[in-house]
């Protein structure tokens, strides 16, 4: 499945959460489809992403691990469904705004947390969908410079 639709389905998800177990299995599916599509960028994205990419996929992974791992079955897991990122500029902006999601709703969850090993679970967890944002901007930052870069399309002069 490609990414954005992907991204769009985790938003929902997170949207339609009731109670801190879905969050949290909400909080780590976007960390894993985090990390499986910088896995995909690394290999086959821009060259100028790649960098950035490999280390996004790399803090996804340890936002996976921040989390308790949930109990899904392989047809469950939205990364494993990833099967094209599609247009590198619309997944990535869409996965910023899930992140961010993530990150907000994770603070919730800390802040009412009745154990301390719960809340620094989400501190962790927070920590690193924070710094997996911070690799996308800096993705779509490093595509904008890109497209300016990119020479102007000339006129097709049969057209005239």
């Amino acid at each position: 499945m490609e990414a954005v639709r992907l991204i769009e389905a985790n938003r929902r998800a997170l949207a339609q959460s009731q109670g801190v177990a879905d969050i949290v299995v909400e909080s780590w599916q976007a960390q894993a489809l985090a990390q499986a599509i910088g896995s995909r960028l690394a290999v086959t994205g821009p060259p100028e992403l790649r960098g950035e990419a490999l280390g996004l996929s790399e803090v996804g992974g340890r936002g996976c691990g921040a989390l308790d791992a949930p109990t899904l079955g392989i047809g469950e897991i939205r990364a494993a469904q990833l099967t094209e990122i599609g247009d590198a500029r619309q997944a990535l902006l869409g996965l910023g705004g899930l992140l961010g999601e993530v990150g907000i709703a994770l603070v919730g969850i800390a802040c009412s947390a009745d154990e301390e090993g719960a809340y620094w679970q989400c501190m962790e967890a927070i920590d690193a969908a924070d710094e997996c944002r911070d690799r996308v901007l800096e993705m779509l930052r490093r595509l904008a410079v890109r497209e300016q870069s990119m020479p102007e399309p000339e006129p097709d002069s049969a057209a005239g």
